[in-house]
Order: structure tokens, then sequence, then C-alpha cells
């Protein structure tokens, strides 16, 4: 989840140590991923027939559920190597701490209750190894109102991949078994949102902060010092920029490419691979929207992840509010290894030794 798109590292390189997720843990995993949202069901009436009972009130850890209304009144359960929107690490009952008469809680309440009961929950289904900064966010389904006032005290803990803005994206696999690497398929474009941070996945004719060139896998052994990652990041975004665009001369269209890296903590539960993208050049401190694809109409059929990593499709809406922390958060930039801009005020100038496609570290 998570990069940190227009802010400056300690060489002065701008550079995303996540792209898909905005998210930082605190402590022992704390903190919920800013980009966790709490989904509140609707199932219909309380009643004893199963059949009228929304299937997320029933999943147990290890289920995957499915929905494609915005109320999620028709999740159903679903293979998880199928395309799901959530996968269940767990459930709790929040009924010592909110007793029958206790008030339907508010969005600053459900995000208090979301990282007392489930942010442990999901990392101990991970085995400890849940990437703070990966694609996944860590979730909760809540009841409706109308089953809080009648006592329901149930909540379902969860894993989803997650837009910036906690939307979420279909998901393939269970979480144990895939790679967390926060990274986008070729070919996918992604908003520039409020506060100079990164969005969700847009169309390339909109206006967008970058168009993701390909994923380079680093290879498995110690943690590469962000130096190091830059350097072969440098070298193989450059290669794999030119050829998605067929030699672009990417400096007369004031564009860039720019990459990636993995944070330690990433890294130390195997997530390996990171994003090539081109996006504008920054004004300062500050990315810029461009608009259109830099991708050579000739080139050959994109390599995609099979099942995808991320996908092009639009984001689910968010069903009832705001995603998790984006009140408190709103004005934080996005996150990455820090967290906050760094000591350097500049970005690098291109690499002397760079081709047409003028390759500038991020």
């Amino acid at each position: 989840m998570s990069p940190s798109a227009g802010w400056l590292s300690r060489s002065g390189h701008i550079r995303d140590t996540r792209l898909v997720m905005a998210g930082a843990f605190v402590g022992a995993f704390g903190l919920l991923m800013l980009s966790t949202f709490t989904s509140v069901l609707a199932g219909g009436p309380l009643t004893t027939k199963r059949e009228l009972v929304n299937a997320a009130y029933q999943a147990v850890a290890g289920e995957c559920l499915n929905w494609e209304k915005a109320d999620l009144s028709d999740a159903q359960k679903v293979d998880c190597s199928a395309a799901h929107k959530f996968e269940v690490t767990g459930t709790a009952d929040i009924t010592a701490a909110y007793p029958k008469e206790a008030p339907f809680p508010n969005a600053e309440a459900w995000e208090k209750i979301a990282q007392d009961n489930c942010a442990q929950a999901s990392t101990s289904y991970m085995a400890g190894k849940l990437d703070p900064k990966g694609k996944y966010g860590v979730s909760t389904l809540n009841p409706d109102e109308s089953r809080w006032s009648s006592g329901y005290r149930q909540l379902r803990c969860g894993l989803q991949v997650t837009a910036p803005s906690g939307a979420a994206l279909p998901s393939f696999g269970s979480a144990k078994t895939q790679d967390q690497s926060a990274v986008y398929d070729p070919g996918v474009c992604v908003a520039l949102a409020e506060n100079n941070t990164v969005g969700d996945p847009i169309e390339c004719a909109k206006p967008h902060a970058f168009e993701v060139v390909g994923v380079v896998a680093h290879p498995e052994g110690p943690f590469m010092a962000p130096d190091a990652q830059d350097k072969a990041m440098s070298e193989q975004c450059a290669t794999i920029a030119a050829g998605y665009t067929g030699g672009a001369d990417l400096k007369a269209k004031n564009l860039l490419v720019t990459w990636d890296v993995r944070a330690e903590e990433s890294w130390a539960v195997g997530s390996r691979k990171a994003n090539c993208k081109i996006g504008a050049v920054p004004q300062g401190n500050n990315l810029v929207a461009w608009e259109g694809s830099v991708r050579n109409p000739n080139g050959a059929p994109l390599t995609t992840a099979n099942p995808p990593q991320t996908t092009t499709v639009k984001a689910q809406d968010e069903p009832t509010g705001a995603p998790l922390h984006s009140e408190s958060n709103k004005d934080q930039p996005p996150s990455g290894e820090s967290g906050k801009p760094t000591d350097s005020g500049k970005p690098d100038k291109p690499s002397s030794g760079s081709p047409t496609t003028t390759t500038e570290n991020r």
C-alpha cells in the first residue's frame, strides 16, 4: 500500500516505496493500514432462515467474499482463487465494550474498533508476515445500524487489495500464498490525488500522475539498501521504458522514467517486486498530472501477472462513508520509508548516460 510519490529521499531522488496503498503500522502492528476502511453490511432482516442472511455474516477465517452492490447486500462466499474483495482473517465480538444500549458508532469509533480488534487478527492469520507497506490492507465488515440496534456485535476482520482511497480492488488467491509487493501491472495509470499524493487507477486518457511501464523482481537474498535498489532500478527501468514506448523521446514530452523501492520491512516478508513508471517532470516537490499514454501502439503485447497483481478496472466505491483514517490523516503525505519529506530539497537531474527516455531517479 506504501510509497511516497513526490517526496524526496536522502539522496535527492524522488522515489516511491509503494504505489498501491498508503499505510504504516506502529509498534507491533498496533495501527491499521491507512488504506483500511470499514464496510457496513446490509443483510436483510434478522432471521433464522439462512437463505435470507448475508453470507458475510457466516464467513470464517480463510474464506473469501465477493460482492457487486455498494451496500454489500449481495456478498457471497467464493473460492479464494477466484476474484474476491475480502479474505476473512477472523471474527471479533465487541459486546463487552458495546452493550445493546450503546449507540451506533460513528466513523471515528469504527476506526478504533477496527484497530483494537482486527490488526492483530490479520497479522496472526499471516503468521506475522504481513507486509505493512504491501498491497493488502486490514479491513473490517461491520453490522449495519439495524442489526446493531438488535444487539448484533460481531465483526469480520479481513484483508483486501486496496487502492490508495481505501476502495477495494479485485484480489486473486489467498493472501497467505500471494506476493505482497505493492505493484501494478504494466499499462495501469494512477491518478494524482489531493495533497500531492498518488491516487487510484484511472484511465490513461484522464489526468494522471504515473503510467506503469513494467515490474522488476529483485533477487532473493539480504536486503538491498535503497541506493543499491536505485542503481538496479535505474538500469532496468530505462530498458523497460524504451521497450514500452518504442524509444520515444520522453524529455521532449517533459516526462521522465521513475520507479519504486522496497522498504526493509517489506523485504523481510518477501516483497521483492517494484514498479517502473513514467511521470511528468515535477515542479519542485510537487507531482504534475499529464494526459494520454506513452505506450507504443505497435509494441509487443503487455506482459501482466496471472492472476493479475492488480487491475485496471475501477475500484469498488466505498459503501458507507470515507475510508478509515481519511479524516485524521487527510493532510499527511503518502507513506514511504519515513512517511515524510527528508532533508533533500531537489530531484536529481537526468542521468548523463541515459538514453532518450531520460531516466531520472525518483
